[in-house]
């Protein structure tokens, strides 16, 4: 192994003549030292032959590290300098994934006048071309991964860890490149959510990560990880330092700073710190959502008499057999309301609620004696309970919209518009309830939001799974959650409701103008 000072120079160099993009647009792209380091091992670390040993670079580093910036630059470099009918390929989970790099890459040639005559954007296609090499950078995405055929000269992969399967990986990997005589694989990415370990990007991470202990060896291959180890404290600045090289440059401390004090403070935001900020492999598929110390710490002193009369969002959440069929009236600030208010109904079959109390090991019998939970004749819920009094809470409150999954609710939701009650159908998505969950745990940690005393509501939100994306987005999960949820679910639903109607002056006042 022989280090070749000046092949490591020419993509160091290269890279620093280009403009930066996003929030830095148009400012010098100068290295930072992490990048100058990987960049002179991987491009000037050489065989005998004078070509370039590592035919994998591997790099893991958490969000906001300057990573697309990065690989974006070498793209554009390979694109420039690279020989005759290279093929270069952005590989990613989704095509709007894939499509990050390509659009840093054409926003720093759009910056380069040279490099703009040099190099032809194709959009429609997410297609560069060097006009005088005929070197080509494509798109490719786990959507469409059947690409046997190919031969790339560099092969770049953003987010591993998001790739739903290892097809793409295959393909991309295995023989391609074989007739090249300096093929590059580049990997970037953050951790991944893989609780089973059983992902292709948790199977590359391990291989890095065993390279980098000294178990095994690839000449092959490089690594470099950025993260916290299991040991450190991760509300130590000293740990935010190590696990974020690009730390007071691309990332303000004070951000991290205020996520740490989130973190404190919420079990789930604490494993999003630890995954995103601190770059490490951790199950989120599993994690709770909001502690139920805040719940407690929300409950409203207000009596219900107060409501009557006022505008109000519900959400519903249906059920049969299993589930608790839940409502929940929510109440945005108006004359007489200061904050936003919640109170619930919910009802169970009758039949089966004894074993159920068994099974569930919650006490059922007792909600129902409070009140605060009607069990209804026969083994499922009785709907025409649930109609009676969805239509007799909407004289006694001025029901603007109610929400519903749309799962087995379309007929009890046509005898409620024939009523005259507004309806609409509440994704249950990701996409559909992100927004809303986000909304009630700001809301909740600013004062903005009480509920009325209900011990089963409660119970709910206290059980609530949630699942989390790479961009924080979240939704609950029936499926990995301790016991019911139903509930819960029904003020996420009624929140997503009040999103779409509510007037523009309460939803600002709680979440600020959003610039678009």
């Amino acid at each position: 192994m022989v280090h070749d000072k000046e092949k490591a120079m020419e993509p160091i160099e290269f890279l620093q003549m280009l403009k930066l993009t996003d929030d830095f647009f148009g400012e010098p792209f100068v290295l930072m030292d992490w990048q100058h380091d990987v960049l002179w091992d991987v491009y000037g670390t050489v065989k005998d032959d004078g070509y370039r040993q590592y035919q994998y670079a591997y790099l893991e580093i958490p969000k906001k590290n300057a990573k697309t910036t990065t690989i974006a630059g070498l793209a554009v470099y390979h694109l420039t300098c690279d020989g005759p009918e290279g093929q270069i390929y952005c590989c990613a989970a989704d095509r709007g994934q894939a499509t990050l790099v390509y659009k840093a890459a054409r926003s720093m040639i759009d910056q380069d006048e040279v490099l703009g005559d040099l190099l032809k954007v194709t959009d429609s296609r997410k297609e560069i071309m060097n006009r005088e090499t005929g070197t080509v950078l494509k798109v490719l995405s786990a959507e469409a991964y059947s690409k046997h055929g190919i031969n790339p000269s560099v092969v770049i992969f953003d987010e591993l860890h998001a790739q739903p399967n290892r097809d793409l990986w295959d393909v991309m990997t295995f023989g391609a490149g074989s007739s090249r005589k300096e093929p590059l694989w580049w990997v970037i990415t953050t951790a991944g959510d893989d609780p089973d370990r059983h992902s292709i990007g948790w199977e590359v991470h391990d291989y890095a990560q065993r390279l980098i202990d000294g178990e095994i060896e690839d000449p092959i291959w490089y690594a470099k990880i950025f993260g916290a180890d299991e040991e450190d404290d991760i509300y130590d600045e000293r740990t935010w330092y190590k696990a974020n090289p690009s730390l007071g440059k691309t990332i303000d401390i004070n951000t991290l700073r205020q996520e740490s004090v989130t973190a404190r403070n919420s079990e789930s935001s604490e494993r999003l710190f630890r995954w995103l900020r601190l770059n490490q492999w951790i199950s989120l598929k599993r994690d709770g959502w909001l502690p139920l110390s805040l719940w407690d710490q929300t409950q409203g002193e207000w009596d219900l008499s107060e409501l009557v009369g006022k505008r109000c969002y519900v959400g519903l959440d249906l059920a049969s057999t299993i589930d608790i069929t839940g409502a929940c009236y929510l109440f945005p600030p108006q004359s007489g309301v200061d904050e936003w208010r919640a109170i619930f109904d919910a009802w169970i079959p009758e039949d089966n609620m004894k074993e159920r109390i068994k099974r569930d090991k919650a006490p059922y019998d007792r909600f129902v004696n409070e009140k605060i939970l009607q069990a209804t004749p026969g083994d499922v819920v009785d709907y025409e309970f649930v109609e009676s009094r969805l239509i007799g809470a909407s004289k006694q409150y001025n029901i603007q919209t109610l929400g519903t999954d749309p799962w087995n609710s379309r007929m009890l939701t046509q005898r409620l518009m024939k009523q005259g009650v507004n309806v609409i159908e509440i994704s249950q998505t990701i996409k559909g309830l992100t927004e809303a969950m986000k909304m009630i745990e700001r809301m909740m940690r600013s004062g903005q939001f009480t509920h009325e005393k209900n011990s089963l509501a409660r119970w709910c939100f206290g059980n609530m799974i949630v699942s989390t994306d790479g961009n924080e987005n979240i939704k609950p999960m029936k499926n990995k959650s301790r016991e019911r949820i139903d509930v819960a679910v029904a003020l996420i639903n009624a929140m997503a409701t009040a999103l779409m109607y509510e007037e523009s002056r309460s939803v600002y006042n709680v979440r600020g103008i959003r610039a678009f």
